[in-house]
């Protein structure tokens, strides 16, 4: 079966098209996860979103399996799927073979990234030998292998190994020169963050479009965690609002997707040309922003 999607370019979709809702999901470890990523797909394909994709796990440990549930979305459902790509632990050839997995099983659409190392986002990054150092050189490969609409990776705060926003902001301008299409931001939790890495990239004489990534607090411990290891910041105004239902998991998840859905708000209302949602490998947060929203199916 070939999904109607088959072919189509997200660089267009996002560019041209209308607001663009996508969602993203990880490649399951086992029958339970699988069924759960299952699931979640089966709940959110009604709401039509521009693009789903799935993520590749440090150094291509998810690697059959990333192709293989991208595969599946791109053949079993009517949604356009994009499948992740890293330079962790790859050769140049090795990062070739894997382009050709994908287009072997129908898959067009490739997120650049360079990765972060297996010991997590803070170690020294040390190349493969024989691999790519910078996301860069991976775009410039996926553009020469030829076929690919490619997005790449966006820091509205500031990446863990970088010297300063200003150089953030460079090397997306250097990603989309080399062949990027549009950009998928990391999260975050202002819209100020966001517009303000928007204008650093515009004042480059860049204008690729740029999605802001969401994800919503149900665990206020787990994402300040997170976020310390990606460099995102959890605002002392938004740990006030969730802590101050601590006792109460329910209250404090209502609150965590009243956030997240006044975030958007925010997001559209500046101009965002869409917002691209963390899912977990789960539904209902997504839904729930969505029904804040007013995004009906």
């Amino acid at each position: 079966m070939t999904s109607p999607s088959a072919g189509r370019r997200i660089g267009d979709l996002v560019r041209h098209g209308e607001r663009s809702f996508s969602f993203e999901f990880f490649p399951p470890k086992d029958e339970a996860g699988e069924e759960q990523l299952w699931q979640a797909i089966r709940d959110l394909e009604p709401y039509r979103p521009t693009f789903v994709s799935v993520t590749y796990g440090a150094g291509g440990t998810t690697r059959s399996t990333t192709v293989r549930v991208t595969g599946r979305i791109a053949r079993e459902t009517s949604m356009t799927a994009m499948a992740h790509l890293t330079c962790v632990g790859h050769t140049r050839a090795e990062l070739e073979g894997v382009l050709d997995s994908y287009a072997d099983a129908g898959i067009s659409n490739v997120m650049a990234l360079r990765g972060d190392p297996q010991e997590g986002p803070r170690a020294p990054w040390t190349p493969t030998e024989g691999g790519l150092t910078y996301a860069a050189e991976l775009v410039e490969l996926v553009r020469d292998r030829g076929g690919f609409s490619i997005g790449v990776a966006a820091f509205p705060e500031k990446h863990p190994s970088s010297a300063s926003l200003d150089h953030d902001a460079d090397v997306l301008v250097a990603k989309a020169r080399a062949g990027a299409e549009f950009a998928v931001t990391q999260m975050f939790f202002r819209a100020e963050d966001y517009f303000a890495l928007v204008d650093r990239v515009r004042a480059r004489g860049v204008d690729i479009p740029i999605l802001p990534g969401i994800m919503p607090i149900l665990n206020l411990g787990n994402i300040r965690r997170q976020g310390e290891l990606i460099g995102t910041e959890v605002p002392a105004a938004v740990i006030e609002r969730i802590s101050a239902h601590d006792g109460d998991p329910a209250a404090m998840r209502a609150a965590g997707i009243d956030l997240a859905a006044e975030l958007c708000d925010a997001l559209l209302e500046g101009g965002a040309p869409g917002l691209h949602f963390y899912t977990l490998n789960r539904s209902k947060a997504t839904r729930e922003i969505f029904a804040a929203l007013n995004v009906v199916v």
